[in-house]
C-alpha cells in the first residue's frame, strides 16, 4: 500500500534545516534501502513544506519514519499527517 507524508515547516525551514540534514538523509536513505521510502522532497519554495512517499505494510512504518526523523525531533516540522494513497496509473500502478 501506499501512503503520504506531508510535513508543514517552521518560517526559515530552509535555512534551519542545515544542522540536522545529514542525519534526515541518512534516515531517508535506510527507508529507501528497506524499500519503503520512495520519493522525498521539499516543496519550491522549501518553506512550503514536503512531501515523501512511501509504500508499505501499514501507516505505522510511516509514524516510524516520523518519530525517527530529526526535523520533527528538533521542531523544524510544526504538523505532519499520513494519507493511505491509492495509486490508480501511472508508472508504478497496478497491472489491471
Amino acid at each position: 500500500m501506499y501512503f503520504a507524508l506531508l510535513y508543514d515547516v517552521v518560517p526559515g525551514y530552509a535555512e534551519r534545516r542545515k544542522p540536522f540534514r545529514a542525519a534526515h538523509l541518512a534516515l531517508a536513505e535506510r527507508f529507501g534501502r528497506d524499500g519503503k521510502l520512495l520519493l522525498g522532497g521539499a516543496f519550491d519554495p522549501a518553506d512550503d513544506g514536503a512531501l515523501l512517499v512511501f509504500e508499505a505494510a501499514s501507516a505505522a512504518d510511516v509514524e516510524a519514519f516520523v518519530r525517527e526523523d530529526p526535523y520533527v525531533a528538533n521542531g523544524l516540522v510544526t504538523s505532519w499527517r499520513v494519507r493511505p494513497w491509492t495509486v490508480v496509473t501511472g508508472r508504478d500502478a497496478p497491472r489491471r
